[in-house]
C-alpha cells in the first residue's frame, strides 16, 4: 500500500480522525423529565401556531416572492439579484 496518493491520505487520516473522536466521546444520558418544566402555556400556543406560520410561508410568502422576483413586478418592488 502507497501512502503516495495524496487522495488515500487524506481518507487515512480522516479516517483516523473519526477513530480518534468516536473513542474519546463520553457516556450520554438523557434529560430527566421535569413535570415544572412542561407544558408551559407559551409551548402549547407554540405547537398550535407553527403549523398555521408554515402554511402562511408556504401559500402566501414563498409564491409571493416568487412574483415578486420577476418582471415588471421586481422592478416594481426592488427586489435586486444577489
Amino acid at each position: 500500500m502507497s501512502l503516495r496518493n495524496t487522495g488515500l491520505r487524506k481518507k487515512l487520516a480522516a479516517a483516523l480522525l473519526v477513530m480518534a473522536l468516536s473513542a474519546s466521546a463520553g457516556p450520554v444520558a438523557a434529560d430527566e423529565y421535569d413535570a415544572k418544566d412542561a407544558g408551559h402555556p407559551l409551548r402549547i400556543v407554540a405547537y398550535i401556531l407553527h403549523p398555521v406560520g408554515v402554511m402562511i410561508d408556504y401559500l402566501i410568502m414563498r409564491p409571493a416572492h416568487w412574483i415578486g422576483m420577476h418582471e415588471p413586478v421586481a422592478t416594481l418592488v426592488g427586489h435586486e439579484e444577489e
